[in-house]
C-alpha cells in the first residue's frame, strides 16, 4: 500500500503541480498559519500585511509527509509557540483533523497518530520531535474558516 500511495503522490506532482506551499514573514513572531488546501487563502494572508505578526503561512495536504515536514519546520523554530489550522480539509486526507488529532493525542508504538480520521496517518519523525512539537505550540482549530476578514480577526485577536 505504501508503496501505491508513493507512486500516486508522485503522478499527483507530476500532473497537478502545486508551486505555492510556505511564505515567510516576520521571523520573530510567534505564530505559524497552515491553511489547509485553500491556496487562494494562504495567497491572500501572504500578501497582506499580516505577514508582519506572521512567523510562516503555508498549506498542508497530506496526513503524512506533510505533518512530518510541518512539525519539523515549527520545532527547528524556537519563535514559534501557536499555529492557527483554518481552510478547507483536503477530501479523503483530513490532514487538518489529523494535526489535531497529533496535537492532543501523539503518535503510537507504530508512529500512527492516534485518533486520526485519515487513511494513513503514518508519521517518521522521533519521539523527542513527537514531544518537542506538543510542548512547544498552541493549536488554534479553525478548520473550515476561509473568510479573509475572519482570519484576520482570529490573527489580531492572538
Amino acid at each position: 500500500m505504501n508503496a501505491l500511495t508513493n507512486l500516486l503522490g508522485k503522478l499527483c506532482e507530476t500532473l497537478l503541480p502545486i508551486h505555492e506551499n510556505i511564505y515567510f514573514g516576520n521571523p520573530k513572531s510567534s505564530l505559524t498559519i497552515c491553511t489547509l488546501s485553500s491556496m487562494d487563502l494562504m495567497k491572500q494572508i501572504s500578501e497582506s500585511d499580516l505577514m508582519k505578526k506572521i512567523n510562516v503561512v503555508g498549506r498542508l495536504l497530506s496526513e503524512n509527509k506533510g505533518i512530518d515536514s510541518l512539525i519539523r519546520h515549527i520545532i527547528s523554530n524556537k519563535n514559534i509557540t501557536t499555529l492557527l489550522i483554518c481552510g478547507k480539509e483536503v477530501r479523503g486526507h483530513n490532514a487538518g483533523q489529523s494535526l489535531v488529532a497529533f496535537h492532543k493525542n501523539g503518535v503510537d508504538e507504530n508512529n500512527r497518530i492516534i485518533s486520526a480520521t485519515s487513511p494513513d496517518p503514518l508519521l517518521t519523525i522521533t519521539k523527542a520531535e513527537v514531544e518537542k512539537f506538543r510542548s512547544q505550540v498552541k493549536i488554534v482549530e479553525k478548520i473550515g474558516e476561509i473568510n479573509f476578514t475572519t482570519i484576520k480577526q482570529i490573527i489580531n485577536s492572538l
